[in-house]
């Protein structure tokens, strides 16, 4: 046998030896085991008509699968979806279970910490709520700004029942009367004093702020 031909069988037999060695390093990898905790987050099929106060927004989940798909996890890829439909108004109690979360294939869910959600639900209403406007700054000129006239001077929101009857008005956001001497005109949005609280319409309001010049009552327009 030439010596090329013996190198070549050489190295044949070495790439079959390391084919050999990835192949079975590669398969106990993938027989392995390995756990991994990770934060998820929590969304709520909440019953129709209500309002969650108080959601708990994420809890941590512990995973268990192969080295390799603990190593491609990411915390995005696990989430917990609580159904609530049969609850009502006051305090719900929900114990969380592996059904509950949802995993890639392959990975077996451990443990959840907590285990046991307890959030409160509210009605959910809707009404017109009057609207004020902010103004902040001062006018140029030595020039007065007069009462603010709002359009429309309510607006319609949504949000729990406990939190709304509450509320006698809402603010737009701050109008600046900084370099203003004369009356002008701003679209401003309205704004939500809570996040539960949804401006449904309309979400912005026309204001219309007078000015009054030094030493008299009637604006220019």
């Amino acid at each position: 046998m030439s010596a090329s031909r013996r190198t070549w069988g050489l190295r044949l037999l070495a790439l079959g030896i390391a084919l050999v060695i990835w192949f079975s390093v590669s398969l106990d990898e993938r027989r392995r085991l390995s756990e991994k905790t990770v934060e998820a987050s929590v969304s709520y099929n909440r019953p129709r008509g209500y309002v969650i106060l108080d959601p708990v927004p994420s809890v941590e989940v512990r995973v268990r699968g192969t080295e390799r798909a603990i190593r491609q996890l990411n915390p995005y890829m696990v989430d917990v979806e609580v159904g609530l439909g049969a609850a009502s108004e006051g305090p719900v109690t929900v114990n969380l279970t592996p059904d509950d979360v949802r995993t890639p294939d392959g990975l077996e869910v451990v443990s959840i910490r907590p285990n046991v959600l307890r959030v409160e639900l509210d009605r959910e209403i809707s009404q017109r709520v009057p609207v004020e406007a902010v103004l902040v700054g001062e006018p140029a000129g030595g020039a007065l700004a007069d009462d603010p006239e709002v359009l429309p001077n309510q607006v319609l929101v949504t949000g729990p029942e406990s939190l709304l009857t509450r509320i006698q008005t809402l603010k737009t956001e701050p109008i600046s009367l900084d370099g203003h001497a004369l009356t002008f005109e701003v679209s401003v949005p309205v704004v939500a004093p809570d996040p539960l609280i949804q401006i449904v319409q309309p979400s912005r309001v026309s204001v219309r702020i007078p000015m009054i010049p030094p030493g008299g009552r009637n604006g220019g327009d």
